[in-house]
């Protein structure tokens, strides 16, 4: 019994994280919420104060997850091409398994940011920034990578790439979120032409 009330806290904040994925964090309201999980609107105060409470700890948790998952990668021993494969690796895997949440964070975040108890958000995104940065700055200086690129343009690049597929991704539709991860990183790492020939 001592198990219930945390599980009904966690279906809660999942049937929350798709109505917010799916119709939009300000029209989605308590009522929505209360009603896809079958409950009353008084019922979910019982477990949560407000909407933004809900979105907070769903955005917090999934962050706090990706970016240790992120960190030990970085720490990691393996050279700076293996680190990007692997960054993004979990990126693919974080929008196959968190659909919700990362649609959360890619529609909804300008507008959190509004919110100062929302600040940690923009430290997350400053924190992928210095990742990526970090790793791309290590991939030229060690010769894995060329030494022609521009770092901030092929950062924006990977950001833009990697994280604007949730928007067409459907888990267990069509490709696996591994196929998809080779396939950007062939593209990314060995492009798309074939070998120019004399």
């Amino acid at each position: 019994m001592t198990d219930a009330a945390p599980n009904r806290r966690s279906e809660l904040l999942a049937i929350a994280a798709r109505l917010f994925a799916d119709k939009g964090f300000k029209n989605t309201t308590v009522r929505d919420i209360a009603e896809a999980a079958g409950i009353l609107s008084g019922s979910l105060y019982h477990h949560f104060d407000s909407k933004e409470s809900m979105v907070d700890e769903i955005l917090s948790t999934f962050q706090e997850s990706l970016f240790a998952a992120y960190d030990e990668v970085l720490a990691g021993d393996e050279d700076a091409r293996t680190k990007i494969e692997r960054c993004v690796r979990l990126s693919f895997a974080a929008i196959d398994e968190h659909p919700h949440e990362v649609a959360i964070f890619q529609n909804e975040a300008a507008y959190l940011l509004s919110f100062e108890r929302f600040g940690y958000l923009a430290e997350r995104n400053a924190q992928s920034r210095a990742l990526w940065m970090t790793l791309l700055t290590e991939g030229i200086e060690t010769g894995v990578l060329r030494d022609d690129l521009d770092v901030t343009l092929t950062y924006r690049f990977i950001r833009d790439t990697v994280w604007v597929a949730v928007r067409w991704y459907r888990p267990g539709a069509g490709h696996s979120h591994e196929a998809i991860a080779d396939q950007y990183l062939t593209i990314l790492l060995d492009g798309i032409a074939t070998s120019s020939t004399s």
